[in-house]
């Protein structure tokens, strides 16, 4: 999966304004957050305003409390996390600080959304930085990507090849997955990176696995499940997870909404405790 890093945890940007609907293609490394033990990207909503708070995207399994299990949802969580915010040049800006968990999951897709303590502007004031904007609509085939990673401060440019009816690894099941072309052969340390529309500036996925040893369906190698349950296996393929789904399910603000039409990210289903990450 989890493109983590295994020495330390063992499964181990094109920038925009805040109010311009579109990012400037160039500007590097603007938006792109560093986490402790995954990349991330601050983001905003299509009709987000400047006084909003802030949002940062990562994966599911980048949470600091331990990757949810299958089934598992997180919404509204308190979580208090520090994260470094990267300027265009790739040099940091500063610290942006987490208040909760908005949403989080590893099912149908590997996502984590961090609400901040600071709004946009303030951001923008403050640190000189600005946000993402996450794209509506579903990706297309042949898009050319830009995969950022925060942690080594490092970007793979490719295109989408594939989208893929179901991943899975190990115990978990991702649907609508992108699979990059083969330049895009990211490492473990960029889990959690935007997968980013060069075209428009907009963020379209978010970076998590790729198949290290050529083995089906197991952790660190996932596999392609079709809708006949004809499995494909592609050693050192990678794989992000759309993020076209999360406006739907949000207000404005950048709070959960899951009740809203259109809104097809899965939903709780009872009150359960992170799992750790696997020894």
């Amino acid at each position: 999966m989890l493109r983590r890093l295994l020495t330390v945890l063992v499964t181990a940007a094109l920038g925009i304004g805040i109010t311009p609907a579109f990012a400037d293609p160039g500007s590097g490394y603007t938006g792109i957050v560093k986490l402790d033990n995954c990349s991330g990207s601050l983001v905003r909503l299509p009709g987000s305003h400047d006084n909003d708070p802030g949002l940062v995207l990562t994966n599911g399994h980048c949470e600091s409390e331990g990757m949810p299990g299958p089934g598992q949802v997180i919404v509204n969580q308190p979580s208090r996390r520090e994260m470094t915010l990267l300027g265009a040049d790739g040099r940091d800006l500063g610290t942006l600080r987490s208040t909760k968990i908005v949403y989080g999951t590893m099912t149908n897709t590997d996502v984590t959304l961090y609400q901040l303590d600071s709004s946009y502007r303030q951001i923008a004031d403050d640190l000189g930085g600005h946000a993402l904007t996450l794209a509506a609509s579903p990706a297309d085939v042949g898009t050319p990507i830009d995969v950022v990673s925060g942690y080594f401060k490092r970007t793979w440019s490719c295109r989408i090849e594939r989208v893929v009816y179901s991943v899975h690894e190990a115990d978990w099941v991702w649907k609508d997955s992108i699979r990059y072309t083969p330049s895009c052969d990211t490492i473990h340390g960029t889990s959690g990176s935007p997968v980013i529309d060069t075209g428009t500036g907009e963020v379209v996925g978010v970076n998590n696995t790729g198949n290290d040893d050529g083995k089906s369906c197991t952790m660190n190698n996932p596999c392609e499940v079709d809708e006949n349950g004809n499995v494909t296996v592609l050693r050192g393929r990678s794989y992000g997870q759309q993020t076209y789904r999360l406006p739907a399910c949000l207000t404005r603000d950048g709070e959960a909404a899951l009740d809203q039409p259109g809104c097809m990210l899965p939903k709780p289903q009872g009150i359960t405790l992170p799992i750790p990450i696997p020894a």
